[in-house]
């Protein structure tokens, strides 16, 4: 992939890129990490997910999670009229499963182990953390669907490394500073 910074374009040191070129996009946007997760319901008795890479805390006050979903995808509509999801962020040791829940057709549970959440939803073993949630709002976000989640229940584990993604490449967090939040963030 080629990609042209636009003419006479550099601003403090940076490259700067047309917004609507689909390639210059996803370049600079990749520069950002993002978490990977499962998205997951039953319908007609059966599990149902999908990969998702944009999950993210929403508010304390009520609590809310949300994530973007295509709106091109073939999963989605098995789980949106459930009324609610179940969300697995994965560990840095279920890159194949990122992969083989993003995959369009796959038998996406076959050789997956889960549990069922309090309403039978499924929570991806291994997983760092998961949270059931009832459907608060869809919104229209392009070619995307912004969901949000109020959490009903939720669970963690405090020794495995979450999953990340940068730059088209799955990874791992290593070492973090060692850093208290403070109580009057902005």
């Amino acid at each position: 992939m080629t990609l042209r910074a636009e003419q006479g374009s550099v601003m403090g040191g940076y490259r700067t890129f047309d917004p609507h070129s689909h390639d210059a996009y996803r370049h600079v946007l990749g520069r950002v990490p993002t978490s990977v997760a499962i998205v997951t319901s039953m319908h007609a008795d059966e599990p149902v997910g999908v990969s998702v890479g944009s999950f993210s805390s929403v508010s304390m006050d009520p609590p809310l999670v949300g994530f973007f979903i295509a709106k091109s995808s073939t999963t989605w509509p098995f789980i949106e009229p459930t009324g609610g999801f179940c969300v697995s962020v994965l560990s840095s040791a279920q890159q194949g499963l990122s992969r083989l829940f993003a995959t369009r057709g796959a038998d996406k549970f076959a050789g997956c182990t889960w549990r069922a959440s309090e309403a039978g939803r499924p929570i991806i073993d291994g997983s760092v953390a998961w949270m059931e949630c009832a459907i608060e709002s869809i919104s229209p976000a392009g070619d995307h669907q912004l969901v949000l989640g109020r959490v009903e229940s939720m669970g963690a584990v405090d020794d495995a490394d979450p999953l990340t993604f940068l730059g088209g490449r799955y990874g791992r967090i290593g070492a973090l500073a060692d850093h208290s939040p403070s109580e009057s963030w902005d």
